[in-house]
């Protein structure tokens, strides 16, 4: 049974004078910070406000890059060559290492957002211009890869850290992938049906399928999305239910990877 565990996730996706998600109390229960960079969400005001308070909590900042695609929230897929797709994540990764300077920090791992994450899952020639463009800014940062997925190859492959994944507020499907969010019920909205999955799932280090299917997975980080409205309910519930496991929560950089 894992014993140690990190907790993450998206934030710092709004953009101007809008906010979405309440960021900063979710802060104060997880260990690492995946920010919006600029593409699908976030803006340089944001992003400086999460990584400050990031810092202040004691948690890890990551890069969550994505498509160029503000009107979609990056969550139409885009089909782009392989060469294009790694310097927009290099373009990504430089832009919020240049806000972690403001705070006196660095960025530490990558997880990529949205449609890109799904596409890249599955697509070998995405998942390993991600970790290209991982390797040449910073080869020390962590590639965070959705457990049995192409991303997680490509990371052994090109010789990275990786940590496999797995959501908190997401169904899968029966091949380990993520259900469609146009599916009734994708993301799960009770915290107290999130954290009974989340202990089990951790524990037996494997995920469950929506029909009820266990698929043996590696489990070194838990994603909580931010922008949901139940994600400060939900990242509560999931690290309360792990504490009383049992289970060690710590920051992405104190995982044994």
């Amino acid at each position: 049974m894992a014993r140690k565990v990190n907790l993450n996730a998206d934030m710092g996706e709004g953009f101007g004078a809008y906010d979405i998600g309440n960021d900063m109390e979710i802060l104060g229960i997880i260990g690492s910070a995946s920010v919006a960079c600029g593409f699908h969400a976030g803006d340089a005001t944001v992003m400086h406000r999460v990584v400050m308070r990031a810092k202040e909590t004691g948690v890890s900042i990551g890069a969550h890059p994505g498509f160029n695609d503000l009107w979609g929230f990056g969550r139409r897929q885009i089909d782009m060559r392989a060469d294009d797709l790694e310097y927009m994540m290099a373009y990504q990764i430089g832009a919020l290492q240049a806000l972690a300077a403001y705070a006196g920090t660095r960025v530490t791992h990558l997880k990529p957002h949205g449609a890109l994450n799904n596409m890249a899952a599955v697509r070998e020639d995405y998942a390993l211009a991600v970790g290209r463009a991982i390797k040449a800014v910073d080869a020390s940062i962590i590639y965070v890869a959705l457990g049995g997925s192409e991303m997680e190859r490509a990371g052994h492959t090109l010789g990275l850290r990786v940590a496999s994944e797995a959501f908190v507020d997401r169904l899968y499907d029966d091949d380990g992938n993520l259900t469609s969010r146009k599916t009734a019920g994708a993301v799960i909205k009770d915290p107290a049906v999130a954290a009974a999955r989340v202990v089990r799932m951790v524990q037996e280090q494997t995920i469950i399928s929506r029909t009820g299917k266990l698929v043996p997975r590696r489990i070194d980080t838990l994603c909580v999305h931010g922008d949901e409205r139940t994600g400060v309910a939900v990242a509560r519930a999931a690290r309360e239910a792990l504490l009383a496991a049992g289970v060690e929560l710590v920051t992405l950089p104190e995982m044994d990877l």
